[in-house]
């Protein structure tokens, strides 16, 4: 092994040969700090042949051999050289844990004693050793055996064999249990926080229950302050009082979000979008409260509020009354000029939709999502010159499961699964018949920390006669383009088309949208730094109708913020294909918020 420089100094610098890298490290620390003074120095190195074999033993080299020398200079630094020739390691020979008291009972411990990566073969290291005994009183007394102790914690050496015995004896004492938990600072009635608490009464105590019940106590948003703390100092017959601090929300939140896309296709100046959320975070007593979005992008403006009355549960158990003005537009309208033997973009399909709904929203152990709906629309557009304004009752069906590795903005890990079924019904007042399939996924996984992976896809169906088509609505309709569907072009952009004679006997064309939807993406992430990363794309597919699918194929890239508030994204997407109604086109996206 090279010798390198251990440590530099105005008084002192220190050579090493014979060691790895790791050994080198432990040397260091057992050595302390560099003296600052010719006193400090001489005690420094009066105990440095004491400290070197310490660090060399706490390793498994009970046998090394060490040379010092010391050059003492008039002026400069003094040097000290240590040349370590390790010999041959102490080696484990066994590895013997035995657990007494009710942690026998506790299956926690035989999975972390299955988990360790100690063995018999192994080069004894000291670290590893105290480790495992401070991983194993931390897990009782998270489990709650808070009387836990070793009754025999010792390694036997036997320097001549180079052989090492590792015996561990621990009593976990009885295990303790949850008692009353009593509420601080709520204005909320006692069933609405008592239904949150993910224990029940004398229920064996463990941490991880108490940060599930302050993720409970986080989630419900009525919050903004939260301390889940066990009064251990209060501890009486085995039980654990829990006291519970919270401090209310503000009574109004203002959340304000923006957008952009900028690109060459159908939309080609800036399309800004601007996004401005009011929250009423806790109404009543009963823990109503009410989210209203307004939404601002040019011939786009809409306006939804949702109010949620929490039934038997104020996480798993909701419902849901749903009121909305929604403009959209959608595809684009052209006109065709003879002179010029082309078609020339004119607008685009157009709608205004009134929307108010119902929704029971309940969650399973299993963590998902289940919504049952009934939601009543009537929307009023102009699609091939001609005026509709059909009228809709869905009863609808969502089942919807979220996994996320962490509780970040930005999850390294995690999926997204939704589905759901909409059914109306002219015997109930829908002008048609009409069923609605869809189903998203989103998937995320980061590897060896920086490189992150995003895939998605979502497809959709609607089921109705051929002679209702046109009375289906823009909004239940399937488009595709836009920073959530295809990049590189404009936001619901793309879709079949239908080629008819205008009010004033001219050829014009529309996008009107498909039956179906196949839409999928790649994504590729390489983070710079934790809070920066650049991205590269591939997005495919389109809307379309029976036996008429033209898949569009996007590609480009991105650089991404992680910001305080969550990812900001800029990515620019380039269309690799010229349709019948979009040239080739590259747009910019900026967007934000979470991916999960």
């Amino acid at each position: 092994m090279s010798g390198f420089v251990l440590a530099d100094n105005n008084w002192l610098t220190i050579n090493v040969n014979g060691v790895n890298k790791q050994i080198e490290n432990n040397i260091s620390a057992h050595l302390g700090t560099l003296p600052d003074n010719d006193v400090q120095r001489r005690a420094f190195l009066f105990t440095v042949d004491d400290n070197t074999h310490d660090a060399l033993e706490s390793m498994g080299y009970y046998h090394a051999i060490l040379d010092i020398d010391v050059n003492e200079k008039d002026n400069g630094p003094w040097e000290l050289k240590l040349d370590i020739t390790l010999g041959e390691p102490v080696i484990i020979q066994w590895v013997d844990i035995h657990f007494q008291g009710e942690m026998l009972e506790d299956n926690t411990f035989s999975l972390w004693l299955n988990s360790l990566k100690i063995k018999p073969g192994d080069t004894l290291n000291h670290g590893v050793y105290d480790s495992i005994k401070s991983q194993l009183v931390t897990l009782a007394m998270a489990r709650g055996y808070f009387d836990g102790q070793y009754t025999k914690s010792e390694i036997s050496i036997n320097r001549d064999l180079n052989s090492a015995q590792i015996n561990l004896e621990f009593d976990s004492g009885k295990r303790y249990l949850f008692g009353d938990v009593d509420f601080e600072g709520s204005t909320l009635n006692d069933d609405i926080v008592e239904a949150l608490i993910p224990f029940g009464a004398d229920a064996p105590y463990a941490t991880q229950l108490l940060t599930e019940f302050n993720r409970n106590l986080l989630d419900t948003g009525y919050f903004s302050n939260i301390k889940v703390l066990p009064q251990l100092d209060k501890i009486e017959t085995g039980v654990v009082p829990i006291k519970v601090e919270l401090s209310p929300r503000p009574s109004h939140l203002i959340e304000v979000g923006l957008g952009a896309d900028i690109g060459n296709s159908t939309e080609k100046s800036i399309d800004p979008r601007v996004r401005v959320t009011w929250r009423t975070p806790q109404i009543n007593r009963y823990g109503h409260y009410q989210e209203t979005s307004m939404e601002w992008s040019p011939e786009r403006p809409k306006i939804l509020t949702t109010y949620t009355i929490p039934l038997t549960h104020p996480l798993d158990d909701q419902l849901k009354i749903k009121l909305g003005l929604l403009r959209d537009t959608y595809g684009v309208t052209q006109d065709y000029d003879p002179d010029n033997r082309q078609f020339n973009n004119t607008g685009q399909l157009e709608s205004e939709k009134y929307i108010i709904g119902l929704t029971r929203q309940r969650r399973s152990k299993s963590n998902w999502l289940h919504g049952y709906s009934l939601e009543s629309t009537r929307e009023f557009y102009n699609q091939l010159d001609t005026d509709y304004d059909p009228r809709f009752y869905l009863l609808g069906y969502n089942l919807t499961k979220t996994v996320r590795g962490d509780n970040t903005l930005d999850p390294k890990s995690g999926y997204r699964q939704t589905y759901s079924i909409e059914y109306a019904d002219p015997s109930v007042g829908s002008t048609i018949r009409l069923t609605r399939l869809q189903a998203r996924f989103k998937w995320i996984e980061t590897l060896f920390d920086k490189h992150r992976f995003v895939a998605r896809v979502d497809l959709g169906a609607n089921i109705a006669n051929d002679n209702d088509i046109a009375n289906i609505p823009p909004s239940l309709r399937y488009f595709a383009g836009g920073d959530q569907s295809i990049r590189g072009y404009s936001y619901q952009e793309l879709g079949p088309y239908i080629d008819y004679t205008n009010s004033e006997g001219g050829l014009s064309r529309q996008v009107v949208g498909g039956r179906f939807l196949a839409v999928g993406s790649v994504e590729y992430q390489y983070y710079l730094t934790p809070t920066w990363r650049v991205a590269t794309f591939v997005d495919a597919g389109n809307a379309f109708d029976t036996q008429k699918f033209e898949p569009v194929v996007s590609v480009g890239g991105g650089l991404h913020w992680i910001s305080p508030i969550g990812p900001i994204r800029m990515d620019l997407g380039f269309g690799l294909k010229e349709t019948e109604t979009v040239a080739r086109s590259f747009r910019f996206h900026l967007t934000m918020g979470t991916d999960l």
